[in-house]
């Protein structure tokens, strides 16, 4: 579905505009270019005039329905559309349909004679001829000077451009008109940019051997819009315009956690990672594992499903994906399934806005959720140490603004302060990691500690972390009057403590032995006690049991003889019967 081109925003309502589809160029501008009116786009030789006046035509044909004329007077219909066939645009495509009109006027300086009725009728008639042949509602004339290249009286020059501007107003076109830059002036002839309503400066500068070209936005009648210069890009996409100033502070917050792809560092960072679209610097000297680190947080953002996009300004893909292989990382298969995306180059091929810039391209076309920039600080290698730092604020601005959490890896020297980076950035990152190299019993080993994280609750201490056939690995914390042990010193403690450990099982485990013999003893003994009174119990139980049936026996044989003696003598002869007897009185 085609889109409309009749957008306006509620500042300029007041201002009909004609959006170009220009990547940024609609955002400087408010919404485009003056609806029916011209625009004139000046700049110097190479700067990249007629491939945005192309690209303005084509947009507006494959965007917005928009036919359009391009007249040309340098360059034939057949240069133009192999010129731009790199790009992706089809010219011959577009003609055929009759969308798009390519007019060539050869003019030659040495046939125009300079007369006071020199006019532009004879363009006028073909212009005409090709706007209604399209319905164009997109004008492009590449370029002016060529024009106007046999006149030298001023008068009739700005005659004549007034009337080819209100012929262009009076049709009803929204046109763009190429100029070259003049000397001290922004075109050849100086009088241009007074009669456009909008003009476009652009320049493609080298500053030490480092080209960038920018933008600016010179005038525009009627409506507000960006002041600054912009640089942009050119691709095999066309033009990718950035808008540099910084984003400011308004982006969302996110309370959601994930992890760094290594548990033992999750732990020292509250138990649960890096907050969600924030900025973790890791920082450290040459070879302390930074891009380690970046490796295991690539993985840990596609074993999520998500997307990561790796810059890398030191080495190639295939090199990072050798050597993190060395240490069980496997990015390959990462790359192959398309969540991971490597960009490497050296920092000198752009400057620092070239770099912004394709930056912000290639999140706008990945789409990514993790980036890394794999080290920062080679930036300053294309720029000064301040340039570098507002180009990285402009850049983690942008990645907060799209909900990206993004890890940037900075070297230290080794004769600067640990806590100290070649950019400075520390302040605007939430999480900054410092790796260093403790020497130890001449060894150096690498450890890792937490220098700050906002937001959550973090490990204060110094852990030594080894680079395994597993990946890293961090090492538990052993701490000696030097300080934190690592290395063999490490390995001596350890082995000490096992042993001390050991001792102390083996004393516990002794104790415990004699105390089960001891019971056992006293179990033992217990049952023989046992043992001996159940003997001792049953021997007098039989005594008991003896002399009680002796007592039996007696009274048995007694009950016998009492029968046998007839009963009662027997009792009067055993118990006599006690009487009252009283004494006889004498008779004296």
């Amino acid at each position: 579905m085609t889109k409309t081109a009749n957008q306006t925003t509620p500042a300029n309502r007041g201002l009909a505009k004609t959006p170009t589809g220009i990547q940024g160029l609609d955002e400087i501008t408010g919404g485009g270019l003056p609806r029916g009116r011209p625009t004139l786009v000046c700049g110097s030789a190479g700067c990249g005039k007629t491939l945005l006046a192309m690209e303005f035509l084509v947009r507006g044909i494959t965007q917005f329905g928009e036919p359009g004329v391009f007249m040309a007077f340098e360059e034939t219909a057949a240069e133009l559309t192999q010129n731009v066939r790199s790009l992706g645009f089809d010219l011959d495509d577009l003609i055929e349909q009759k969308k798009l009109a390519i007019d060539f006027v050869r003019v030659e300086r040495n046939e125009i004679e300079e007369t006071g009725e020199y006019d532009l009728e004879g363009l006028f008639v073909r212009l005409n001829y090709a706007i209604d042949s399209v319905g164009a509602k997109r004008v492009v004339l590449d370029t002016l000077e060529t024009l106007f290249s046999g006149l030298s009286n001023a008068a009739i020059l700005r005659g004549e451009l007034r009337r080819l501007f209100r012929w262009l107003k009076d049709k009803g076109v929204t046109a763009v008109i190429t100029a070259e830059r003049g000397d001290g002036t922004l075109t050849r002839h100086g009088l241009e940019e007074y009669v456009s309503d909008c003009v476009i400066l652009l320049d493609h500068r080298v500053t030490d051997q480092v080209s960038t070209r920018r933008l600016r936005i010179v005038k525009y009648r009627g409506t507000t819009h960006g002041t600054n210069e912009y640089p942009f890009l050119i691709d095999e996409d066309g033009i990718s315009v950035l808008p540099v100033t910084s984003l400011g502070l308004q982006h969302e917050v996110s309370n959601e956690r994930i992890s760094s792809g290594i548990p033992r560092l999750d732990s020292m960072l509250g138990g649960e990672g890096y907050y969600r679209s924030s900025t973790v610097l890791v920082s450290g000297t040459a070879g302390s594992g930074k891009t380690s680190l970046a490796a295991h947080f690539a993985i840990a953002a596609c074993q999520r499903g998500e997307r990561c996009l790796y810059f890398s300004f030191e080495e190639s893909p295939g090199q990072l994906l050798r050597n993190m292989r060395s240490i069980g990382i496997d990015l390959a298969p990462w790359v192959a399934q398309g969540l991971l995306h490597f960009h490497s180059s050296r920092a000198a091929i752009h400057g620092l806005e070239m770099h912004l810039a394709t930056i912000h391209k290639l999140v706008r076309d990945f789409q990514p959720r993790v980036v890394i920039m794999d080290p920062v600080g080679c930036l300053t290698a294309v720029g000064t140490r301040r340039d570098a730092d507002v180009m990285l604020t402009r850049l983690i601005d942008f990645l907060k603004m799209q909900e990206i959490t993004a890890l940037l890896t900075s070297l230290t020297s080794g004769d600067e302060s640990l806590e100290q980076t070649n950019t400075d950035i520390s302040s605007l990152v939430d999480t900054w990691l410092l790796l260093r190299d403790l020497e130890l019993g001449g060894e150096r080993n690498r450890v890792i500690n937490v220098l700050k994280s906002r937001g959550m609750a973090h490990s204060n201490q110094l852990r030594e972390f080894l680079l395994t056939n597993q990946g890293v690995e961090l090492q538990d914390v052993f701490l000696g009057a030097e300080g934190v042990l690592t290395g063999s010193a490490r390995m001596v403690r350890e082995s000490t403590e096992k042993a001390a450990s050991l001792l102390r099982r083996q004393e516990v485990e002794l104790k415990q032995r004699e105390r089960v013999l001891k019971r056992e003893a006293l179990e033992a003994r217990i049952i023989v006690l046992q043992k001996e009174f159940e003997a001792e119990e049953e021997v007098a139980k039989r005594d008991i049991d003896q002399e009680q049936s002796r007592e039996e026996t007696h009274r048995q044989d007694r009950d016998r003889m009492g029968i046998s003696r007839q009963g009662d003598k027997v009792l009067q002869d055993v118990e006599p019967p006690i009487r009252n007897h009283k004494p006889p009185r004498s008779r004296t």
